[in-house]
């Protein structure tokens, strides 16, 4: 395994918006290079505690080499983060002090060319999955899916106005041979896309995105897991998420703006019947984004936005 090369996206904003503290219990449900892993132990000595989850083997392995002076005070397990009530019950927790989620792909994942994440790729795989043990690969979504789950697929994850024509594409190309890399994935989006809509360089990046997503399952049950890993913050507890996508920025400010109301009962009743209190207090009414100085040396700062809310009930 090459480096697992990742530099954390807005580093110092999510330490210091999560408030960490020495003693306290913290939770990286996406540990990559484990970059803000180590902060966090790093700020929580010398008896705070991190636990993280990961799909990625190659990551695990990564950040546990680099966690490693930090011996005893921390623990990986190899599970979606959305599954982060039976981790915490294996590791005896009830409420923490903090969690972090960052849902970008990692420098080493775009970069590891039989990965098949990126459209710079074009000999790659068509593979994309963060689990690499998981069943469903980009090459099955592609060679299998039905025109219009594909046209979804592409219209909804990566909001693309070709979805139609890629996908009709996709599929008669298909019909030939199955499609197999990276490369004749791209040179059918290309083609699908009128020149006039091409000035800009490559337009590969949307649809590729898309189809990431929909492999991983990356947006199935995320406005849920928001809720529940945010109810099981101490009061003061922070919870901090990284988005790359608009689609997921909109579920976790969805998320968040239910758990800050006070009450969702129809406005036409006289008093509140729903019992619904207000959960959290939201610290960016509006979300962060890196600064000018870290988009010129880490380009997938550009579209990161920051979401931090605290417990406070």
């Amino acid at each position: 395994m090459k480096d697992f090369a990742h530099i954390p996206v807005m580093l110092d904003e999510c330490i210091e918006g999560l408030k960490v503290k020495d003693g306290g219990i913290y939770y990286d449900g996406t540990v990559g290079g484990a970059g803000h892993s180590y902060e966090i132990l790093k700020k929580s000595a010398p008896t705070g505690r991190l636990i993280a989850t990961d799909l990625d083997e190659d990551a695990i392995k990564a950040a546990t080499e680099r966690l490693t002076e930090f011996k005893d005070r921390f623990k990986i397990y190899k599970s979606n983060y959305k599954n982060f009530d039976d981790v915490f019950e294996k590791e005896n927790i009830d409420l923490i002090d903090g969690a972090i989620l960052d849902f970008g792909v990692s420098s080493y994942q775009l970069d590891c060319e039989e990965r098949g994440f990126s459209y710079m790729k074009p000999d790659a795989p068509l593979d994309m999955r963060m689990n690499k043990s998981a069943p469903l690969t980009a090459e099955i979504l592609l060679n299998e899916y039905p025109q219009s789950k594909i046209t979804n697929i592409l219209k909804i994850y990566g909001e693309e106005r070709f979805a139609t024509q890629i996908a009709a594409n996709i599929v008669k190309e298909r019909t030939r041979k199955p499609l197999k890399t990276c490369g004749e994935l791209v040179n059918i989006i290309e083609n699908s896309i009128p020149a006039r809509f091409k000035l800009n360089g490559p337009c590969s990046r949307k649809s590729f995105q898309a189809i990431r997503i929909a492999v991983n399952g990356e947006l199935d049950g995320l406005y849920e897991c928001v809720l529940a890993l945010t109810r099981r913050l101490k009061p003061g507890g922070r919870i901090a998420i990284l988005t790359f996508h608009s689609i997921e920025d909109r579920i976790v400010k969805q998320a968040f703006r239910m758990l800050e109301c006070d009450c969702i009962c129809d406005k036409s009743l006289p008093v509140c019947v729903c019992g619904k209190v207000k959960e959290v207090e939201i610290l960016t009414k509006k979300p962060i984004t890196a600064s000018v100085e870290e988009m010129a040396v880490n380009s997938r700062s550009k579209c990161a936005k920051l979401r931090i809310a605290e417990k406070i009930i």
